[in-house]
């Protein structure tokens, strides 16, 4: 029986994520949106790279479509990319784990030259230690950032095993750069890392918190009203955010988390009145999915994301 894959006419083999062009010199690239993956940044010493294998993980779900960018998504209202958007595929940084210090580098690095040439980062993981350094990236723009981070999870230890740029401590970190001006979190639930002192913290900070629990109930729309109108939003989606009926593919499976209609609407909301400046995408864990589902949806998602980022960008 032919695979979807050859059903779909993909190309068998693909390297980039839905066939978009490769680049490898961003200083020379001419685009609107530049993806890039990371095996991971910061590690702890218990647990080392544990989602290294995300970034091909979702590159291979996408390689099915990669020949249909110009088809009907019916999740957006027409093509992914509008004519005259161009998305580009600029591969995975060379990370060690062995290197934290230099992981965080080429982070910073790379989102750097993808801002320096005008166009939206769009990256993939790899754990939740990979937006501290694209985050403090956006510091040498001149202008203040909202984050919006999607996750089950807080973020906001000081440190873990003395490690303090790890991916329990994202949000905190964040929280201490001057670009940023808020801190949006959605989807918490259940138990985690998080001390009580340590919500009680971000409280003080100002975080506005929009719990799972409170998604279900009543939506998104809370969250989308606490985006400043015009803002520009980096949006930091932990994929264990969502519910583990849709995404097993995650480290810790907690029962209650965001659908997928919910996560789309939620980012378009925030697009329909704030710029996306940035989006990254952390925390698939291939080795606990179930059948290819989570990498699955982790395409479907950022397939729609950056058809979203397009369409402002056009």
């Amino acid at each position: 029986m032919a695979s979807l894959a050859q059903m779909f006419g993909a190309e068998e083999g693909a390297g980039t994520f839905l066939g978009l062009p490769a680049v490898r010199d961003l200083a020379r690239t001419q685009a609107d949106i530049v993806l890039l993956g990371a095996a991971g940044c910061t590690p702890y010493a218990t647990v080392g790279f544990y989602c290294a294998d995300g970034p091909a993980a979702i590159r291979a779900a996408g390689v099915a479509y990669g020949r249909n960018l110009a088809h009907m998504n019916f999740d957006l209202g027409g093509p992914v990319l509008p004519e005259g958007v161009v998305a580009v595929d600029a591969g995975d940084l060379p990370q060690d784990v062995a290197d934290a210090a230099g992981n965080r580098a080429r982070i910073f690095g790379a989102i750097t030259q993808v801002l320096d040439i005008g166009a939206v980062p769009v990256l993939i993981g790899g754990d939740d230690s990979l937006p501290i350094p694209m985050l403090e990236a956006y510091g040498q723009r001149g202008r203040p950032i909202v984050i919006l981070q999607i996750d089950a999870h807080i973020d906001w230890r000081d440190q873990v095993d003395g490690e303090r740029l790890g991916l329990s401590s994202t949000m905190r970190r964040a929280s201490e750069m001057p670009h940023v001006a808020e801190i949006v979190q959605v989807g918490q639930r259940g138990i985690g890392s998080a001390r009580v002192q340590d919500w009680q913290d971000a409280v003080a900070w100002g975080v506005g918190f929009v719990p799972g629990g409170e998604v279900a109930r009543e939506g998104v729309w809370r969250a989308i009203d606490m985006i400043p109108e015009g803002a520009d939003v980096v949006i930091c989606l932990d994929v264990d955010a969502l519910d583990p009926a849709v995404m097993p593919a995650v480290i810790g499976r907690t029962a209650g988390g965001l659908s997928y209609w919910q996560v789309m609407e939620l980012i378009g909301g925030v697009a329909e009145k704030a710029r996306i400046a940035g989006f990254d995408m952390v925390e698939l864990m291939p080795e606990r999915d179930i059948d290819g589902q989570g990498a699955q949806l982790a395409a479907q998602i950022l397939a729609g994301v950056l058809g979203i980022i397009a369409r402002q960008r056009a």
